[in-house]
């Protein structure tokens, strides 16, 4: 018996299952899910996805189990995108999907893993996880007998490259486009000179609102951010007053999470009015209408913009460049370092299967193959293989 998966009414701009532009490779429609349920689905059950468990968000995956990881963030981003897609009405299901895919492409140790590989491939083609992350999905997870990769739609391929706006445009010719653009040879073809849809712009969003709340959480339960200094930034210091006006004997650490749950709801509050007045000033008429825009509809109000921007230099004053954690970065910039050199230079010591992979190719190929390898690591991997292959403990 096929079941009809469910539907609901559509902004007229908004992407809809039924009309996307298809999958690399045909396949046939799924009897339960419609295309983008389905494209959510593989993005779930991919190793990368798997892997996002221990992957650096701020802290080092084993500094604690209560910090935030690149997972817990993706689940966290998911449903803040689902919340302003069903208010709307856009495309639960494909803000949701690229909202769980954003990150896929990241290497371990967060954007330090990202700047130590960009340094070792700058004579290969260059590092950059938006572009990873197509690499993963369109060739690196190897599941399915019929493709690479997880055949995802046009929709969600588009937003995922395109989610933080156009890749090429004044200044910004496609011979300047990361080299994993240019390798996947359907690139032309996602319109890299327009605005993704709605649903990823949505998801580009939920993005910023997640991590700008959650660094605040995990900072102060880390001890590296002091409640006094933030709550002089004003949008901040209110919600804390508020607070304990309402509840004076609150505990501290229920107090810093109702806090953030407020601070959340306030940013989703004040995307939804500034995307709404956006919409009602542009009146796209459909989706490929809002692509062609010309800039993104869905965005933080210039209030909002400049706490966002107080709020950003205090984080990064107080907390990304504590000496905590520039020490940890500085420890898995040395492992990410000590990892690439040695494969590159001594191959041998690399397992078997990606030795195979690197037969018969040259240098820049067998660099890449070796960056895909070391990208796809979870800390706490990269961590133990460098102590298996630096420390005499490590294989004695």
């Amino acid at each position: 018996m096929r079941i009809a998966a469910t539907d609901r009414s559509r902004a007229p701009y908004a992407c809809h299952p039924s009309h996307s532009r298809g999958r690399l490779y045909a396949q046939p429609d799924s009897a339960m899910r419609n295309a983008f349920q389905r494209d959510r689905d593989r993005i779930i059950h991919s190793a990368a996805f798997r892997r996002l468990k221990e992957k650096t968000q701020v802290f080092v995956a084993h500094e604690g189990d209560q910090y935030r990881t690149r997972l817990t963030h993706s689940l966290e981003v998911a449903q803040i995108a689902r919340t302003l897609a069903r208010a709307l009405n856009a495309d639960e299901d494909l803000a949701e999907a690229l909202a769980l895919a954003h990150d896929l492409g990241h290497p371990p140790f967060g954007h330090e893993g990202e700047r130590v590989l960009a340094e070792r491939m700058q004579a290969f083609g260059g590092f950059d996880h938006n572009a990873q992350t197509l690499r993963v999905v369109t060739k690196l997870e190897v599941q399915y007998p019929e493709f690479e990769g997880l055949n995802l739609t046009w929709e969600t391929l588009e937003g995922v490259v395109k989610h933080n706006g156009p890749l090429i445009g004044p200044g910004r010719a496609p011979e300047d486009l990361p080299w994993a653009f240019t390798d996947y040879g359907d690139w032309q073809n996602l319109e890299l000179d327009t605005h993704a849809g709605l649903e990823a712009q949505i998801a580009a969003l939920s993005d910023d609102i997640a991590y700008n709340n959650h660094d605040i959480d995990d900072g102060i339960r880390s001890g590296l951010l002091e409640l006094g200094p933030l709550r002089e930034i004003p949008l901040i210091g209110g919600i804390f007053d508020r607070i304990e006006a309402r509840w004076p004997d609150l505990a501290e650490t229920v107090k810093i999470h109702e806090a953030v749950r407020e601070l959340i709801g306030l940013m989703v509050g004040d995307v939804l009015e500034e995307t709404r007045r956006r919409l009602a000033e542009h009146k796209p008429g459909s989706y490929e209408e809002l692509r062609k825009l010309g800039q993104p509809v869905v965005a933080f109000s210039e209030d909002m913009l400049e706490t966002l921007a107080v709020l950003r230099r205090h984080l990064f004053a107080h907390m990304y460049t504590h000496y905590k954690v520039n020490r940890m970065m500085s420890q898995a910039g040395r492992v990410m370092r000590d990892l690439f050199d040695l494969y590159l230079n001594d191959p041998g010591v690399l397992p078997t299967d990606i030795q195979l992979k690197m037969q018969d190719l040259d240098e820049k190929a067998r660099a890449r193959v070796i960056c895909d390898y070391i990208a796809g690591m979870t800390d706490r991997y990269a961590v133990e293989e460098h102590r298996r292959l630096f420390t005499v403990q490590g294989y004695f």
